[in-house]
């Protein structure tokens, strides 16, 4: 089983703990990382650009000119996808972009994150991590604790934190979520992961 130092808040080394393989160990599969992102971004797009057909655009319910004998092409509207102002034919219309993956491969994906992140030494587990009240400049000085200051952090606690989720918000690159919320994404795109001893041991409860 990988082991890892546990802090405090001030960067205090008190002791450490044995991560669970199962979770924290395992062969990293990139494929299924890579999938589980694409998923995610692809979740968080609205989906709303649109064209406008023949039928929708205003106008051209009447023939142009006739049939036969003026020489020109025969045309039946002038709103037709040849000619300037007339629909598009094959544009965009609102969609959704969503698509899912089996829960055990989106846990794998999460575990394979986890796994590389105490691999590359950035996963760092705090004994808790709580504040008083909202102030950004703790979360600084917490952060200038462990030398991440100037390191996209990713701040996990057991349960919504609402000081913390305060306090972390408006720094730059800085995010704070709880158990419920870990996902792949965030785990790649922060240098540091910050995470509390209950919320390890929620995470290993859940995707043991």
């Amino acid at each position: 089983m990988p082991k890892v130092a546990v802090y405090d808040m001030t960067g205090a080394k008190t002791g450490e703990i044995e991560l669970n393989d199962s979770v924290f160990g395992v062969e990293i599969n990139e494929a299924v990382v890579h999938q589980a992102v694409v998923m995610q971004l692809a979740s968080q797009r609205h989906g709303t650009h649109a064209t406008k057909t023949r039928a929708m655009v205003r106008g051209g319910g009447r023939k142009p000119w006739k049939q036969k004998g003026t020489g020109r092409a025969r045309a039946g509207s002038i709103r037709s996808p040849l000619w300037v102002g007339g629909g598009v034919a094959f544009g965009p219309h609102p969609r959704s972009y969503k698509f899912s993956m089996p829960r055990k491969v989106r846990r794998l994906a999460i575990k394979s994150a986890l796994t590389a992140k105490v691999n590359d030494g950035g996963l760092l587990v705090v004994e808790d991590i709580n504040f008083a009240v909202p102030k950004t400049k703790d979360v600084v000085k917490f952060l200038g604790n462990f030398e991440a200051s100037d390191n996209k952090a990713l701040i996990i606690t057991v349960d919504q934190n609402d000081n913390v989720v305060k306090s972390s918000r408006n720094i730059p690159g800085v995010k704070a979520i709880n158990t419920m919320g870990l996902n792949v994404f965030d785990l790649l795109h922060h240098d540091k992961v910050l995470v509390t001893k209950d919320a390890i041991a929620k995470i290993e409860e859940v995707l043991a």
